[in-house]
């Protein structure tokens, strides 16, 4: 059922007459004269609903003003209201395809979002009037997305059609397509999808490792279920399946028919799986174009809380080898399926190192949020790309590191959204935090009302950042600072030497810890500090090599950062010994070095390697050396003015 002006109030009638008489060139100009309430009556127009069924079929659609019309239908301007509906006039953005979202919720407002920047027209149907996406959309035709004649009135205002919830009627986007109507991604991959049994059977058609699975129609194929696959089983509804809903666990056999009720019973159609020993969930964001290009982005590990995702980690915290195998995983399964945009794979790792496909969604992904700030192409403009026929954008990060935290309702009402806005006023004070809200206007508990991402130059940064805004991680009710560089020596007889390291570094405002780590005395603290330096946010090691020098080498060997060797000067041999140890290296364990007891050189060349990706240290350094030639240039105007013993008294 189509609505007609729900945001209409007298108070919006009268502010139209007001801002026509002062003649304001702008909404934001008008927008400092009324209260809120009023303004989302105003300046949301370009959402209004449509006042005939019979709207323009064109899909170039131009929503350039639409009228307030009253009760009795009468218009507030004198133009025709067909102007609400939209005309033929070209849009003059990258594409002149109008692209319509069924759905309406933060997927949507999140395409919404990245089309302005492309100036791309999203319209939207959604059947909640003030839906996340209602705001920001071209256009937001109220109605439901699974009613057909809803849909195919729709689609008239359409260039392409596109879903930002799987769960709409598949049927009449079959019907759609015969008619010639441009859905992407196909109706035949959202049918596939939105019926959870359908996928892994298609799934497995295809030889995509799956958990192993069967349907179950009653108690007894229920319990043989139990036998074939043992406890505990994972039983789920084949549809409207997603956030958690439509999963339940029996641990047992007597556990069965509880889990079966909790799910709507067997007529509702139901499947078990056997039970994955999965040790992470893992997501890739794959995008086909409409050229059968793909591209996909780096791989993601998923935190879920209560089934709902909770954290996402950007990359995945997995071996060079499992990234390959999960990426592999998700190419061929997308590759399956027809049409153009985004899909998310979601995998589990199990401990034995394989990678078993969970679910596919044909769409833009939770798991893919995070993107909009640490990749050159977010997931939402990657979708509009692939569905209008633009070339794919870059998925690769620009951040070494992100991670993306759900803001869940904890609390019904006002007390919910209380606690959701202290959460986020923490974050607007987090260096590299973004906050996205979705303005929803219902609270409820654990419903999604907006996220955080947090970007940084490394995985335990970002960590640690997260905890700060969650408050379990501060120092003096400071944010804590984590140290960039280590610098270990194997013994505090090397301290006075290893000193003008963290000198250097300290001049340069470098976070830094020191630590005495022994090869030979404290073997196991080596093994511990240098596999887990790179996790805390340590981005470079500098290791004082005396005596035996074992130190630089066996760290090395342990991580996958780089490390500046030291040779420290002993007793005997000079430090000699030291610097031919810390060259000979074995190939494959790369070792950097510095004259013996040149820690300076080591922590200047620590600011150079983490100046790559800093363009502040780069500055700083590009400053550093400035002042050293003119160091040097004062000394020689010095020399020259009085003469070298002059100089040389000048000295003493």
């Amino acid at each position: 059922m189509l609505s007609l002006c729900p945001n209409f109030s007298p108070t919006a009638a009268a502010a139209v007459v007001v801002i026509s008489s002062c003649k304001l060139d702008s909404a934001a100009s008008a927008a400092a004269l009324f209260p809120q309430r009023t303004r989302n009556s105003l300046f949301g127009c370009s959402h209004m609903h449509p006042t005939n069924s019979s709207s323009c079929s064109s899909w170039m659609l131009r929503q350039r003003h639409t009228p307030i019309v009253m009760a009795s239908g009468t218009s507030l301007d004198s133009q025709d209201t067909s102007s609400a509906r939209g005309d033929t006039r070209p849009v003059h953005g990258l594409s002149e395809v109008v692209v319509g979202v069924l759905g309406g919720g933060q997927l949507g407002r999140m395409l919404c979002q990245a089309a302005s920047q492309l100036a791309i027209k999203v319209i939207v149907l959604d059947p909640m009037e003030n839906c996340p996406a209602s705001s920001l959309s071209h256009y937001h035709m109220v109605g439901n997305y699974d009613d057909s004649a809803t849909v195919q009135e729709f689609a008239k205002r359409c260039g392409v059609l596109t879903v930002e919830i799987e769960h709409v009627d598949a049927a009449t986007l079959e019907k759609l397509e015969q008619q010639g109507v441009d859905c992407q991604p196909k109706a035949s991959t959202i049918r596939i999808v939105q019926d959870k049994y359908l996928q892994k059977v298609h799934f497995s058609r295809h030889s995509i490792p799956l958990p192993k699975f069967m349907q179950i129609d009653d108690l007894n194929s229920a319990k043989q279920a139990g036998v074939l696959f043992n406890y505990p089983l994972m039983i789920k509804s084949k549809r409207l399946a997603y956030d958690g809903r439509g999963n339940a666990v029996a641990n047992s056999e007597e556990e069965l028919s509880s889990a079966v009720d909790a799910l709507g019973g067997y007529d509702r159609g139901l499947y078990v799986e056997k039970w994955a020993p999965f040790v992470k969930e893992l997501s890739v964001i794959v995008v086909r174009g409409r050229d059968n290009s793909v591209v996909c982005y780096p791989v993601v590990e998923t935190i879920h809380r209560e089934n709902i995702c909770h954290i996402v980690k950007s990359p995945a915290d997995v071996s060079w080898k499992i990234m390959n195998l999960a990426t592999d995983v998700a190419f061929r399964a997308v590759s399956s399926l027809e049409g153009a945009g985004v899909f998310a794979v979601e995998l589990f790792l199990t401990a034995d190192g394989q990678i078993l496909l969970n679910e596919v969604a044909p769409r833009p992904h939770n798991s893919g949020h995070h993107t909009i700030e640490s990749c050159y192409t977010s997931q939402f403009e990657q979708h509009l790309r692939a569905v209008v026929g633009l070339p794919l954008g870059d998925p690769s990060m620009k951040a070494p590191a992100a991670i993306m935290y759900n803001i869940l309702g904890e609390d019904e009402g006002e007390p919910g959204f209380l606690l959701a806005h202290q959460l986020i006023g923490r974050a607007l004070g987090i260096p590299g935090a973004s906050v996205h809200w979705y303005d929803k206007p219902e609270m409820r508990k654990q419903r999604k009302m907006g996220h955080i991402t947090i970007v940084g130059p490394s995985v335990g940064v970002v960590k640690a950042r997260l905890r700060s805004v969650l408050r379990e991680e501060t120092v003096d009710g400071e944010t804590a600072v984590l140290p960039r560089v280590g610098i270990i020596m194997g013994s505090d007889s090397d301290l006075p030497v290893m000193k003008d390291a963290a000198k250097i570094l300290r001049e340069f405002d470098v976070p830094t810890e020191v630590r005495i780590v022994s090869a030979h005395r404290t073997p196991e603290y080596m093994v511990s500090y240098a596999s887990s330096a790179w996790k805390r946010g340590i981005q470079v090691i500098i290791a004082g090599a005396g005596g035996a020098a074992h130190l630089p080498g066996m760290v090395a060997a342990l991580t996958p950062l780089p490390v500046i060797g030291v040779p420290v000067r002993a007793s005997t041999l000079d430090g000699l010994d030291s610097l031919l140890s810390i060259v000979q290296m074995p190939r494959g364990v790369p070792v950097a070095t510095v004259a013996i007891n040149n820690a300076t050189n080591a922590g200047l060349l620590a600011v150079r390697i983490l100046g790559v990706r800093d363009l502040n240290l780069q500055t700083r350094m590009a400053q550093y050396l400035e002042d050293r030639r003119d160091e040097v240039l004062a000394k020689g105007e010095k020399l020259e003015e009085g003469g070298w013993e002059d100089y040389l008294n000048s000295q003493r």
